[in-house]
């Protein structure tokens, strides 16, 4: 019922460890797709590691379908320090981190957004502006266990080509024992407090409550969860590498750098509540659960912005160049720009479910299910300078020196002192303010002092859920299910900028006194010390005037949208349990309808001047479609002997389209020359991503706990979303625009849309071994293994080169040592991911592809049972998350020397109480 998730601090352990992820098997059942040997299941107590593991290994053999899955070791306990970190470690699975933790899983090398996850079998609304869940946004304390579908069946309806990842709050009637457990941990990250006014030090508390009365006809289940983690981050960022220097003899030159620390303060309370009632005697059983979780995310940056080739600064002679790239020398004449930067991120979310059975006397199961999932985000990323003068050219300049060593690291020196709140003052050193020239808010370029990010998104989901199935008196079938569901999602996003301009412009203003902080250090790259402020402050005393940025960048307005999707599933399975000679063969096969009709809501921009000034024109534009899709599956289990048995499955499966590229927005552009009309933009009409995927499997099992199964996938590609031009009538918008001349009404409008080709496949290992097997005296150990090899083709045309696909690592290793007995827990464990093309959220959530080396992550724990020494139920943990302080790295053009973003989180350290009653 869980597979081990604890890091090897042993390279030579990775192949040993993701295993226990590989064969841990679900905890409570899909609401989607229960059966009775999942409820089974549900009445196991999981204890332990080793209990989990033969448990999730259970769970796997008597499955008809390919899953993954984990479960809690007990009450409020899985693994992990978060849910995400656990699934990571399943076999095909990967996890892409924000601000060092694990945030959006990829599963066998489809990106996060290709992925459906469900809490209790009901789908959950993303914080984001697209479909990946932010896993971060659920305790682990109060998840006892994960489920993996890898294929689906007709009856899960909440299915992606990627996979669903169900999660699963606890049955309190299933659990059938009164319970209270409290945990509580500190944390400390060991880089410090890299930030004036930061601490290093949080904490994480949880109580869960598990109790039945009226004689045991009714189950209540409560948690708490409250986490307040810092994560203190050193970061440099390069603008890009161009090749136009004129003093660069057409090689490659860092174009600009962003230094900077960023300390998180992640504050996160999550609530549970789960009440089920089953008379005895009675075919009759209701649960509802509620599950609440606020997610606060403080931030605050400080550091400089380094123009170098892309500016007024001059190369200097003397550089020294390999292989292209200048990786050794000077600029002079830079203009320098300090940062205090501060970003304040809450996201709320809510998930309600209601699931009603009865058994009829007939052989009938009746089921109905309504649920409802909402999240609201509100983000403020802002941002204020300070600088020698205001404007380009103005103020003292500086010589900074550069080296950047093979691997990407970046060194750099500089003559003055960045320190000095006398030289370094608040203001715009550089005149990126065109956009409020543009609105016509100010005569000059140089009045932009800060600016202000605040994207607001919203995803709203309602969805009922009947079904019905019927046993089945004959020698092939046991039962036949029947379902319908209907589901009505809104999601909106609105892209809100503001331009920040000192109410005492033009003049340069120092820093007020009551405001100045200690100097904050970059010398981690050579920059020294930094001028330090309380920005937040500064920016609530009313120092700085807002600017509308809508009213100058198109951007604005084309980024904010309303998708609207109603879907209809409904579906037919049949169940096989059959006999062919003397081995069993289980499995199903069926078929399930999906009608959507989806519409969007946005804008056709366009830039008009009026009295001399830009001005955005804005024409609503509404557009959408109504389909079918129709998916068959089959899965089929046959046991060659009692210990060993083959797996095949075949589906037609979809991913809907991620929802900003539904945007029904658009930049239009006019040109009063040619009198044509174009567009770029997203687009309404943009059906699902779908594929026919194959998978075999071979799977033996030995002693209690062994297990190894090879496994290998297929997936034929048909509608995946590519950008490409279209024909697109223009001539309601014209006619709004007050367009009369264009030679056409009918253009070409650059949007995504959907291309057949390609294929995506791959084979994955996975083991477990206790080594007991090998002799009694190893009693107690174990390790746990996987590994994933996949490879796709995927291409826009016959004749074009194979893209890269978004979350695809061609490799994925992980492995967990471990050991209990007497009382003591302890586990080490390694999780690797090859290269892969990530997808990294920008500003006002906008995504953008950067290339992702690779990352090897370990983590260790060791915990220890006072009950062996006298103390009930109290234990102690200590843990030790990335161990060896690997770096988040993105970089450019393929070539890692050309570092995009290096991320360096330090290691984290957790102590901990648990009590249990």
């Amino acid at each position: 019922m869980r597979t081990s998730r604890t890091r090897s601090t042993l390279l030579s352990f990775a192949s040993l460890s993701a295993i226990a992820l590989a064969a841990a098997p679900a905890f409570a059942q899909d609401t989607d797709n229960q059966d009775s040997e999942v409820a089974e299941l549900e009445e196991i107590t999981v204890t332990g590691i080793r209990a989990s593991i033969m448990s999730s290994i259970a769970r796997k053999r008597e499955s008809s379908s390919i899953v993954e899955a984990i479960s809690a070791e007990d009450l409020g306990k899985l693994p992990d320090a978060s849910i995400a970190e656990s699934i990571a470690r399943l076999p095909g699975l990967a996890a892409q981190r924000l601000d060092g933790r694990a945030n959006v899983i990829s599963i066998r090398g489809l990106a996060p957004d290709f992925t459906t996850t469900t809490l209790n079998g009901r789908e959950q609304v993303s914080a984001n502006n697209n479909r990946a869940v932010e896993y971060d946004q659920y305790p682990s304390e109060l998840i006892n266990g994960v489920v993996i579908y890898k294929t689906p069946d007709a009856s899960l309806t909440s299915q992606a080509v990627g996979g669903t990842v169900d999660m699963q709050t606890i049955r309190p009637l299933a659990y059938g024992q009164q319970a209270l457990v409290v945990n509580v941990r500190g944390e400390y990250a060991d880089l410090g407090a890299l930030n004036s006014g930061t601490s290093a030090w949080g904490y994480r508390a949880s109580v869960s409550y598990v109790d039945q009365f009226a004689d045991d006809t009714i189950g209540v289940a409560f948690g708490y969860a409250r986490m307040l983690s810092p994560t203190q981050e050193e970061r440099w960022n390069a603008w890009g590498f161009p090749s136009d220097n004129g003093n660069a003899d057409g090689n490659l030159v860092i174009g600009g750098a962003k230094p900077y620390v960023k300390s998180n303060e992640l504050t996160r309370d999550g609530l549970l509540g789960v009440i089920e009632y089953a008379p005895h005697d009675s075919a009759f059983r209701t649960t509802i659960d509620a599950y609440y979780s606020k997610f606060d995310d403080e931030q605050t940056l400080r550091g400089i912005e380094i123009p170098l080739s892309w500016s007024g600064a001059q190369l200097q002679d003397g550089w020294t160049e390999a292989d292209g790239l200048i990786t050794e020398g000077q600029f002079n004449g830079v203009e320098a720009v300090v940062r205090n930067d501060f970003v304040d991120r809450e996201a709320e979310t809510i998930a309600l479910g209601w699931n009603t059975e009865y058994q009829m006397n007939d052989g009938w199961l009746l089921e109905a299910d309504v649920s409802y999932s909402k999240v609201d985000r509100v983000e403020r990323n802002t941002e204020t300078y300070a600088g020698t003068g205001r404007g380009s050219g103005v103020g003292a300049t500086d010589d900074i020196g550069f080296s950047i060593t093979p691997d990407g690291a970046a060194i750099f020196t500089h003559g003055l002192n960045y320190a000095d709140p006398s030289l370094m003052q608040l203001g715009g050193p550089l005149s990126w303010g065109g956009g409020l020239v543009n609105a016509g808010a100010y005569p000059a370029d140089n009045a932009q002092d800060g600016f202000i990010n605040a994207p607001e998104a919203d995803d709203e989901l309602y969805a009922i859920r009947l079904s019905a199935e019927q046993t089945v008196q004959n020698d092939f079938l046991s039962s036949i299910e029947y379902g319908v569901r209907y589901a009505k999602r809104t999601k909106s996003l609105e892209d809100k900028g503001y331009f920040l301009t000192l109410k005492d412009y033009p003049a340069d203003v120092p820093v007020p006194s009551q405001y100045l902080l200690d100097p904050t250090s970059l010398e981690f790259i050579g920059m020294g010390n930094v001028l330090s402020y309380d920005a937040r402050a500064l920016f609530e005393s009313g120092a700085y005037v807002l600017t509308d940025a809508s009213e100058s960048e198109l951007s604005r307005s084309t980024n904010s949208w309303l998708v609207e999707e109603k879907v209809f599933n409904g579906y037919v399975q049949a169940n096989i349990d059959t006999m062919i000679g003397e081995r069993q063969l289980t499995g199903n096969v069926g078929v399930q309808a999906v009608h959507t009709d989806q519409s969007s809501t946005g804008a056709a921009v366009r830039v008009v001047v009026v009295d001399g000034v830009n001005t955005v024109q804005l024409i609503d534009v509404t557009d959408g479609a109504k389909y079918w899709d129709f998916l068959p599956s089959m899965n089929l289990s046959y046991n060659l002997d009692d210990n060993n048995k083959i797996r095949f499955s075949v589906a037609q499966v979809l991913a809907r389209a991620r929802m900003d590229q539904m945007n029904a927005g658009f930049e239009l552009g006019y040109d009063q020359t040619t009198r044509i009309v174009r567009g770029k933009g997203g687009n309404p009409r943009l059906k699902p991503f779908k594929t026919w995927q194959f998978d075999l499997a071979f799977e033996t099992y030995f002693g209690d706990g062994g297990y190894a199964s090879v496994a290998g996938f297929y997936k034929k590609v048909q509608s995946f979303p590519f950008t490409t031009f279209t024909e697109y009538d223009f001539s309601d918008i014209l006619a709004q625009a007050n367009i009369d001349d264009a030679v056409s009404t009918t253009g070409l409008i650059e949007q995504p849309d959907n291309i057949d080709g390609g294929k995506l496949y791959g084979v994955e290992f996975s083991a477990s071994l206790p080594f007991s097997m090998l002799t009694e005296a190893l009693d107690g150990f174990g390790a746990l293994f996987s590994a994933s090899f996949t490879e796709s083709s995927i291409k826009e045309t016959p004749d074009s080169d194979p893209i890269q696909m978004p979350g695809l690592s061609k490799t994925v290793i992980n492995s967990t040592v471990y050991y209990e007995k007497y009382g003591f827990q302890a586990r080490a464990s390694l999780r690797h991911r090859s290269s892969f093309l990530g997808e990294v959220s920008t500003l006002s959530l906008q995504r953008a592809l950067v290339d992702v080396k690779p990352e090897t992550i370990i983590d260790a724990q060791i915990g220890y049972d006072l009950s062996e020494v006298g103390i009930d139920g109290l234990s102690v943990l200590f843990q030790v998350n990335n161990l060896t302080n690997e770096p988040f790295t993105s970089y450019y053009n393929g070539d890692p020397r050309q570092v995009r973003d290096f991320q360096s989180y330090g290691r984290t350290y957790l102590f901990g109480l648990k009590y249990r009653m």
